[in-house]
């Protein structure tokens, strides 16, 4: 059984970014089942490399809902979205350079990004994108 698997409380009720949320969950999830199987190291790189483009998208796709709608604290969530995306880089850095313990930390912080951001921050923005129409 995977650690990341798609659950309502991860819902932000808006289809689209739940949509993408759960894209993000089954890269997550991949890893973590190549790792149960012993074959972590791998797919991290392939895994690394999706996140990172699809975290492109992503927060774009966010940012540009932060800009229409006039988000308050805008700013606030495009610098987590920025430090999210240099975590994953300096992710795909330290695997590049052949270091160790880069699965276990990719996965550490793939589990933290799902906790922190998703559970508070996204959720946060969609009560507000909700209150305004966006489904």
């Amino acid at each position: 059984m995977s650690l990341f698997v798609w659950d309502a409380k991860y819902s932000v009720n808006i289809s689209e970014t739940d949509r993408q949320h759960q894209t993000l969950f089954a890269l997550f999830s991949e890893l973590y089942e190549a790792m149960q199987q012993g074959h972590g190291n791998e797919v991290v790189g392939r895994v690394l490399t999706s996140v990172l483009d699809y975290t492109t998208y992503h927060f774009e796709y966010e940012e540009n809902l932060l800009r229409q709608y006039g988000y308050a604290d805008a700013a606030a969530h495009r610098a987590e979205h920025a430090k999210l995306a240099q975590q994953a880089r300096t992710l795909e850095r330290r695997f590049q350079d052949g270091q160790n313990h880069v699965t276990i930390a990719t996965l550490k912080f793939l589990n933290d990004w799902l906790n922190d951001h998703i559970l508070s921050s996204d959720r946060k923005l969609a009560v507000f994108l909700v209150a305004k129409g966006v489904r």
